[in-house]
């Protein structure tokens, strides 16, 4: 018995606990409101707070879902469709102070900017929709004649772009502070009771039929002008279509004429043939055939001298061209390679002056290397550079009667000569005293034999005789 009871009281337990999880989840998914299109929810109460630390005072969700906490948050929605609001504006004052009526219709609806939005759930929720027609209109009105003030009635009239753009700019601006839209603006009619819309409408029909005169006018004479005009070119275009076939025609007979003389030379020629081979017995045909061959002669070089000469024109003033063209290709020539041997000759006289300017910088760099050398005096210096050249110098020197033939040399002698010497013997030995000794050669340069090379030694005279003078050299 109390285990039957225990098994229903669990049972009960359990579908107990079943029924309040279902109807939890139930009141938790009838919780998850979705937004419709048409429409923007907005949840209030506690809702988070902005970016700055502040309380947020509603949470705005136009489209998709969202979660609304049981107690501590609620929701209601805000209708997006666009409501028409008819303002009859009447003596607005514009700039010229003329006052207008300006019936016109606004299109309105609440914003789905996320800031315009804010505002409409803070200042349009809860409100009826004539309520919020009613607010909308007041400052439409306001709005609309701030805008007419600032305007001339033409401006209004003509341009009503602009109008319409400085309404939508003023309008919009406002009722984005209380969270709506302009949608659209329709502005049907204006008048004003002074009638001086009127009078501009007149006017503007008045310019409008003078200017269609005016251009119906121009157009008649531009179609006169034209007619006239086209009547001229035809004229004009035929005649010259019947010049150019006048002309045509002319040619044409020139040719025929030219054609038909022509052939009846021709057949002159072939009769007088004809007539003087038949007659060629009589002398009268015969001389008439000689006098009509000598004038054909004559004809014939007539022709010929003046195609010759046409020739020999045409012939000179070709050659005439040719050499003209040669020579100033020749010239071109002539002056591409002066050109060419100019620049050549240039640049060998900069290579030259280069390699000259090289050869000068070393010499130099080797004379002031001899001169370190040489302690920094250029006499020791100079004594230097003449003790490497003193063997080629005495080379030279030698060389200079080197190719001397003595047995090719003929000398004449009386055979009377000084000192027992002969003049032949004088020849030879002035010839070989032309190379002056080493000991001189060092003289010269200044600089000294060395000791061990030997001195120089005078020739000393034998006792009891007198010292030998020098002998002139015997004349070859």
């Amino acid at each position: 018995m109390f285990g039957l009871l225990d098994s229903l009281f669990g049972l009960m337990l359990t579908c107990v606990i079943v029924v309040i999880i279902f109807s939890l989840l139930v009141f938790l998914v009838k919780r998850y409101k979705k937004c419709p299109s048409d429409r923007v929810m907005v949840i209030y109460g506690k809702v988070g707070s902005n970016k700055d630390g502040s309380t947020r005072s509603a949470k705005c969700i136009h489209g998709g879902a969202a979660f609304i906490w049981p107690v501590i948050q609620a929701y209601e929605f805000l209708d997006l469709t666009p409501m028409s609001i008819s303002v009859d504006l009447e003596n607005a004052l514009s700039r010229q102070n003329i006052r207008i009526n300006v019936p016109s219709r606004f299109t309105v609806g609440v914003s789905t900017e996320p800031g315009v939005m804010q505002n409409a759930a803070e200042r349009l929720l809860g409100l009826k929709l004539q309520e919020i027609q009613e607010l909308a209109k007041d400052i439409i009105f306001g709005q609309l004649r701030l805008v007419i003030a600032t305007m001339d009635i033409e401006e209004i009239n003509t341009d009503r772009d602009k109008f319409l753009e400085a309404v939508s700019r003023n309008v919009e601006g406002e009722l984005k502070k209380i969270g709506l839209r302009l949608i659209n603006v329709n502005v049907t009619d204006i008048s004003d009771e002074s009638g001086y819309i009127d009078a501009l409408g007149k006017e503007a029909a008045a310019k409008a039929i003078n200017d269609a005169k005016k251009n119906v006018a121009e157009r008649d004479r531009d179609g006169s002008i034209g007619e006239a005009n086209a009547r001229r070119d035809q004229r004009v275009q035929v005649a010259q279509a019947d010049a150019a076939a006048i002309q045509g025609e002319n040619t044409a007979k020139v040719d025929v004429a030219m054609s038909n003389a022509q052939r009846r030379e021709k057949e002159a020629e072939a009769t007088r043939i004809a007539t003087a081979a038949e007659k060629i017995a009589a002398a009268q045909a015969l001389e008439e055939a000689y006098a009509a061959e000598q004038k054909a002669e004559a004809a014939r070089a007539q022709r010929e001298k003046a195609t010759q000469e046409a020739d020999v024109i045409v012939k000179t003033e070709i050659d005439k061209r040719r050499k003209e063209l040669e020579a100033e290709a020749e010239a071109e020539q002539i002056r591409r390679k002066a050109r060419g041997e100019a620049d050549a000759i240039l640049a060998k006289l900069q290579a030259e002056a280069e390699g000259a300017q090289e050869v000068l910088l070393k010499q130099a760099d080797g004379l002031r290397q001899i001169v370190a050398a040489a302690g920094g005096d250029p006499d020791s210096a100079v004594r230097l550079m003449l003790a490497d050249k003193m063997e080629e110098l005495m080379r030279v020197q030698v060389e200079a009667v080197k190719g001397i033939r003595i047995d090719k040399v003929t000398v004449w002698d009386g055979g009377s000569g000084k000192d027992g010497k002969t003049a032949t013997a004088d020849f030879v030995s002035g010839l070989m005293k032309s190379i002056p000794p080493m000991n001189e050669m060092f003289n010269m340069a200044g600089m000294e034999l060395p000791r061990f090379l030997g001195s120089e030694k005078g020739d000393a005279p034998a006792q009891g005789e007198a010292p030998q003078q020098p002998q002139e050299p015997a004349e070859q």
